[in-house]
C-alpha cells in the first residue's frame, strides 16, 4: 500500500473524514427531497456508480426503507469523445420509470461539467423526472466549462488542471479516502 502522504499524493479526505462526509451529504438530501420514496440515484461511471452504493446504504439506514439505485452511462452523449476517448463503462441500467421521480445523478469529482451534461442528456431518454439533482463528492473548481453546479457536494477543492482527484472505496480499492495526485 502506498504511502498516505508521499510527494505525488497528497491525502483529501481520510476514510474517517470521508465517512463523517457521506452521512453529511446524506442527510442533505433528505432535507431537499420532499419524498425518499420518490428518491432514485443514478450513479455515473466509473466511481459514481460505488459511490451510489454507499449512499444508498446510508440513507437506507436513515429512512429504514430501500433506496433505488442504477447507473446512467454518458459515454454516447460527450461533446468531447476525442479528447476523452471511450471506454467500457457499465450500460444505463434504470430498473423503473423517471415519472414523478426525484433523481439525484452520483459523481465522485465534478471538473469541467461536461460528463454531467452529457449524463443530463442521456436522462432525457429514459423519462422526465419531477427533479434532478447533483451529487459529488469533490468539487475540482476553477475549471468548468459549462455552467453546472453540484447541489451537493462534498469537498471543494482547487486543483491545477495537470493535477487528478480519485476516490477510493474499500470494496474496489482496499482502501478508502479521497486522495490528490
Amino acid at each position: 500500500m502506498t504511502d498516505q502522504n508521499t510527494p505525488e499524493r497528497v491525502e483529501i479526505l481520510s476514510k474517517e473524514e470521508l465517512d463523517r462526509t457521506l452521512t453529511r451529504l446524506a442527510s442533505q438530501i433528505l432535507e431537499n427531497i420532499s419524498d425518499s420514496n420518490k428518491l432514485l440515484l443514478l450513479g455515473i461511471p466509473t466511481r459514481g456508480i460505488q459511490l451510489a452504493e454507499v449512499l444508498a446504504s446510508e440513507l437506507q439506514s436513515k429512512t429504514g426503507h430501500k433506496i433505488e439505485q442504477g447507473t446512467i452511462d454518458p459515454t454516447f452523449y460527450r461533446d468531447d469523445l476525442a479528447r476523452v476517448g471511450t471506454r467500457m463503462s457499465p450500460a444505463t441500467e434504470i430498473s423503473s420509470s423517471l415519472e414523478g421521480r426525484q433523481v439525484v445523478l452520483v459523481d465522485d469529482v465534478i471538473f469541467t461539467g461536461r460528463t454531467v451534461r452529457a449524463a443530463l442528456e442521456s436522462l432525457q431518454a429514459w423519462g422526465r423526472p419531477q427533479r434532478v439533482m447533483l451529487l459529488v463528492m469533490v468539487d475540482r473548481s476553477g475549471h468548468r466549462e459549462l455552467p453546472i453546479q453540484p447541489d451537493f457536494c462534498g469537498r471543494q477543492v482547487p486543483t491545477r488542471r495537470t493535477e487528478s482527484i480519485e476516490l477510493r472505496l474499500k470494496e474496489i480499492d482496499g482502501e478508502e479516502g479521497v486522495f490528490l495526485e
